[in-house]
């Protein structure tokens, strides 16, 4: 059952993102070109699923989640545009196919990022099937910029690129995902959240939570992925981390460690659903998908 409710989400999520991005034709056609090709290209679309999912257990209608799930996507579309550039991870594959920069040079990937960005808040404030509430749409404006810069996403990556090369602590490193890798998916659940009917204040703390536990337990399995998956299978370079000397889970934990580490974090986000009852299974469903995702 949840699964097929996950891959209803990701169908709709498909047809929302394509309707909501620049027409392929449209002046300036290689810009838009470039936006759709990242953003179509493939992928899990797990931060819009987390959307629907989180917004569908506090009772929110799916076509208000459209909005806030796009705007998440497009948010993580560019971030890896400039994740794969040379300045960064020096990443040649994305989904099993060229990156942005690689199909269309550096400098429109770096205006296709920029673009992604601006589109998925002007998504967050134009939609008219978003809840209609101006201070709940200004909240979740406010919680996805966080998520996204200094003090998120941005922020984990400056973190990372300086602890290339060094060793970290477990606490440093999960500050470092909680940043990079957390935040996004902890904005995935709470605009879903917020985009329903009021929550108590317990019951959005407990959705946060889960996030925060599955954002790291995501992470962990990526670097798991790097250690045990291979370029085919994976649709980027396998071994990454390892090639740039990046600090990870398996390096510090073992892979045997890591893995427990995530199967507590898994426990731990099922524990933060309880009060939600049979209404929060897609979201039970998701927490064990991301421990164990093969790719």
């Amino acid at each position: 059952m949840a699964e097929g409710t996950i891959k209803h989400y990701q169908a709709r999520a498909e047809r929302q993102l394509d309707a909501r991005l620049p027409a392929a034709d449209l002046h300036p056609v290689k810009l838009h070109h470039a936006m759709r090709y990242a953003v179509l290209g493939g992928g899990k679309r797990v931060r819009p699923v987390l959307v629907y999912a989180a917004g569908t257990a506090a009772g929110a209608a799916l076509e208000a989640l459209d909005g806030p799930a796009c705007a998440v996507e497009f948010i993580h579309a560019y971030s890896l545009i400039h994740d794969d550039l040379p300045a960064m991870d020096n990443d040649d594959l994305r989904h099993g196919r060229p990156t942005c920069h690689k199909a269309f040079g550096e400098a429109l990937a770096i205006l296709a990022g920029d673009a992604l960005q601006a589109l998925a808040f002007q998504v967050l404030c134009q939609d008219g099937g978003m809840i209609h509430d101006p201070a709940v749409r200004l909240r979740m404006q406010g919680l996805l910029a966080q998520a996204a810069g200094s003090r998120g996403m941005a922020g984990g990556q400056a973190i990372d690129l300086a602890a290339t090369g060094q060793t970290l602590t477990l606490a440093e490193l999960e500050n470092m995902h909680i940043h990079k890798t957390g935040a996004l998916i902890r904005a995935s659940v709470l605009l879903g959240a917020l985009s329903g009917p009021k929550l108590a204040p317990a019951l959005l703390d407990g959705l946060d939570h889960y996030a925060k536990c599955i954002g790291l337990a995501f992470q962990i399995r990526d670097d798991i992925l790097d250690v045990i998956g291979d370029t085919a299978t994976l649709g980027k370079s396998a071994g990454a981390d390892r090639a740039l000397d990046k600090p990870t889970y398996p390096a510090l934990l073992g892979l045997d460690g890591a893995r427990e580490h995530a199967r507590a974090l898994h426990q731990d986000a099922l524990s933060s659903l309880e009060p939600f009852g049979e209404g929060a299974d897609t979201l039970r469903w998701l927490a064990h998908y991301i421990v164990e995702r093969p790719y």
